[in-house]
């Protein structure tokens, strides 16, 4: 029998009231590692039936909403065993899973996932993550593992050269990046003036840098995210591991307070170079010293604290005249709770110290200048659904900064204790962000971050006629200092400034098919704190100082666009991405701005714009006993300070020339290629081997053009800024490490590791400059290298 046509709608449309009728519940829990109980970041749990799946948050912790039904699910990570579990859904459920080493099973099923690896079908980009595993094979001066010198191996990433502390991400200068060590912000993330940094890797869990895609629940940097998360603390057992180097040596001890419930981890390092020093009758001394600690405890299955700090010191010192102290403390005590199986939330309270002190026997005083902050945020992470997930929370942070104090060292220096004015800020935010998955091939990213900056009042307050503390000379076509008019004392109950900006976020991917996708972003970011330094690296001697009345807080917008390919089931994959970048209020300097224990900085700074852009290509090689990756960059960085067209309460204007000439002009971190190469084999149990290699055009700076008599000495000028070029930088690492057989038999498992920096003694130029020969009278140019060919060999353990 023929069935009528208007039979077909309705019964599509019943169809639909069924299925949208069906049952929903939610599958919720925690993944740790089944041998230490320590949670695990970027799990994949996957339901292959459905083609649906969710990821760990930083706290291990996963949701994911599904219809009633018998489910496959494969719970899988890099290194463990791959859970492969059925499960009936008829209920709201929570399931943990504890997950074990792969070397600890006899069997495996193959089905992989890797933290550092393409999530093709995610809106997130600009994103690298790299596993401690990764980073610990780096090859790298000294032989010492190290965070910082890992990143500058991707893409988008530079530094100022060798013994340059600091990156530079995407042709952004370094105080633009934010670092975060367990959610408290770290001002200077190197010791020894940028030889290592400040993160010891054997505390670390997991590493992300966000070049772009930021999301909103991030803000106060304009350029990149690097986000780093401390190891938890074994809870099942007592574990030690470190290694003795070269110039440091580390100890890592971890274990439980209360079995499954409670666990510590205690770490330190330090440098003993300076031991020897004495040896070849050398009266300086260089070291430092730093200590991670962390406790966790488990209240009941929904609420989980932790407590951790970070405390580390770098003393260099000549003689006993000059000693230079400087590091970062920090504290974060962390509350995660779960209301439901579908809202997790986490409370910090986080304290962060960034310390910088001086003694100058020789001149008569003590100098010491730092910032310290207090942050409060509260973050939720709302699963709705498995294709809705909503992120929200607040943030405020109070600062307070001390330019520099000068102290007498003794009571016959004659020198009167001095306090530059200590300036105090507070900034607040509160955020919104989406996940959300429209059709199996669209997935959306978007968020909106409201963020609020109040400088707050201080002990005195310079004013300047017009408002303005940087005067421009039309005769000598130069900026100069205005002479203050008067002092004010608002006191540190008032308010100076208020800044309030919305920081939208927007990102998306399009899966073209199984293997390949487009994806493209836009950010915008605020950024209220400055570093005031005129060197193409930070030094621990830098002061940042917050935007106020002369200082605006510096704006960003950045696009990016990128195709992304997985080739062979992920075991290769490609990256490519292009994008494009403007800074607003980029602080620049007049000639010759002194900085150093300048009361009234403002004098010196104006505010101009930045721009960057480029393109990224990263080939990655994820399995095997063979992997690595390739990345390159072509960028170009540059900004430019325009003259002012002031007006006066006169009606006369004043047009000035600007900082060069008001023309674009490179940065001193515009690299225009960059490429780098990292590979690791695996040649048996006992052998394996790493090598990178690095080119870099030089980066820019200025020589002379040329020079005229004054009063018998020779006096060099310049052209405009930036115009010239360092020698391009290139260097060749390899290493091989050593774990021997023997290790199976053993409580205590130990390797080698034998290292040569710069194999064939690329002496790259760190500076160049120029003087006349006392000999010949000519003038000539001389090159500054910081290192040559370095071996280095390391003992690593663990109990």
């Amino acid at each position: 029998m023929k069935k009528p046509l208007w039979l077909f709608p309705i019964l599509w449309l019943c169809f639909s009231l069924v299925a949208s009728a069906q049952e929903k519940y939610t599958l919720s829990g925690i993944i740790k590692e089944g041998s230490s109980n320590e949670t695990l970041i970027g799990v994949t749990i996957a339901f292959p039936s459905l083609g649906s799946g969710v990821t760990t948050n930083e706290y291990g912790f996963y949701s994911i909403t599904l219809p009633e039904g018998e489910y496959q699910v494969i719970v899988s990570y890099l290194g463990f065993r791959d859970i492969v579990q059925n499960i009936t859904l008829d209920k709201d459920t929570k399931l943990d899973f504890q997950l074990a080493e792969e070397a600890e099973q006899l069997d495996e099923v193959v089905v992989t996932d890797d933290s550092e690896r393409l999530d093709i079908r995610k809106p997130q980009m600009s994103v690298n993550t790299l596993s401690v595993a990764t980073i610990k094979k780096i090859p790298v001066i000294l032989g010492e593992a190290d965070v910082i010198k890992s990143i500058l191996l991707l893409p988008g990433v530079t530094n100022a050269g060798e013994g340059a502390s600091g990156f530079n991400v995407r042709g952004g200068a370094a105080d633009q990046n934010l670092i975060l060590l367990d959610e408290a912000i770290i001002f200077n993330s190197s010791h020894l003036f940028g030889f290592f940094s400040v993160f010891n890797p054997d505390a670390i869990k997991d590493i992300k840098l966000y070049k772009g895609g930021i999301p909103a629940r991030y803000g106060g940097r304009v350029s990149s995210v690097l986000d780093i998360f401390q190891k938890e603390g074994n809870s099942k057992e007592f574990k030690m591991n470190g290694g003795i180097g070269a110039v440091a040596s580390r100890l890592l001890v971890e274990g439980p307070i209360k079995k499954d419930r409670a666990a510590f981890l205690i770490g330190g390092r330090a440098s003993y170079a300076h031991l020897f020093l004495p040896l070849f009758d050398v009266d300086n001394t260089a070291y430092f010293y730093d200590l991670n600690t962390k406790i966790n405890y488990k209240i009941n299955e929904n609420n989980n604290v932790f407590l951790s700090g970070y405390f580390g010191r770098d003393v260099f010192g000549i003689s006993e005249s000059f000693v230079n102290t400087y590091g970062n403390a920090v504290g974060n005590f962390r509350w995660n709770h779960l209301f439901s199986d579908k809202l997790f939330s986490n409370l910090s309270l986080i304290y962060s110290d960034y310390y910088y002190g001086l003694k100058l026997d020789f001149v008569g005083f003590n100098w010491n200048s730092g910032i310290r902050n207090f942050n409060l945020k509260y973050d939720f992470k709302h699963y709705l659904s498995d294709k809705f997930q909503l992120n929200y929370g607040v943030n405020n942070i109070y600062y307070q900064f001390n330019p520099g104090k000068i102290e007498p060292s003794n009571d016959e220096s004659g020198i009167l204790e001095d306090q530059l004015t200590q300036k105090y800020a507070n900034e607040f935010a509160a955020y919104v962000d989406v996940e959300h998955k429209i059709t199996n091939s669209l997935s959306l990213g978007y968020g909106l971050r409201f963020s609020q900056f109040v400088r707050l009042g201080q002990d005195e307050v310079f004013t300047y006629a017009n408002d303005n503390p940087v005067v421009f000379d039309p005769f000598l076509l130069i900026y100069q200092e205005a002479e203050p008019t008067g002092r004010s004392t608002p006191g540190r109950k008032g308010r100076l400034a208020t800044f309030n900006n919305l920081e939208p976020r927007a990102s998306l991917s399009y899966t073209l098919n199984e293997k390949s996708s487009i994806k493209a972003s836009y950010t915008r970011l605020a950024q209220y704190l400055h570093l005031l330094s005129n060197t193409s690296s930070p030094t621990p001697l830098d002061v940042w100082t917050p935007s106020g009345p002369f200082v605006k807080p510096q704006l960003l917008d950045q696009y990016a666009l990128g195709y992304f390919r997985n080739i062979n089931e992920g075991d290769y994959v490609i990256e490519s991405e292009v994008f494009y970048k403007e800074v607003q209020n980029r602080i620049d300097y007049i000639d010759g701005a002194n900085l150093i224990a300048n009361d009234a900085i403002e004098q010196v700074i104006l505010n101009g714009q930045a721009r960057a852009y480029g393109l990224e290509l990263l080939l990655r090689k994820n399995e095997g006993d063979f992997q690595g990756w390739l990345a390159y960059t072509l960028s170009k960085s540059e900004q430019r300070t325009p003259g002012r067209n002031l007006d006066f309460d006169n009606g006369r204007s004043n047009l000035e020339t600007g900082i060069n000439n008001g023309n674009w002009y490179n940065t001193p971190y515009d690299k225009t290629h960059d490429i780098s190469l990292f590979l690791n084999y695996n040649l048996n149990e006992k052998w394996s081997f790493s090598s990178n290699f690095v080119y870099q055009t030089g980066q820019p700076t200025n020589y002379p053009i040329g020079q005229f008599e004054f009063q018998d000495l020779s006096i060099p000028y310049y052209e405009l800024r930036n115009k010239q070029r360092l020698p391009a930088y290139n260097r060749l690492d390899i290493s091989a490490t050593l774990t021997p057989r023997k290790n199976k038999d053993r409580k205590i498992k130990g390797e080698w590791i034998f290292s040569i920096y710069n194999v064939y003694n690329r002496r790259n130029a760190a500076s160049i400059n120029f003087r006349r020969n006392d000999d010949t009278g000519a003038n000539e140019a001389v090159r500054t290298s910081i290192f040559g060919i370095v071996p280095a060999v390391t003992y690593n353990f663990k109990l």
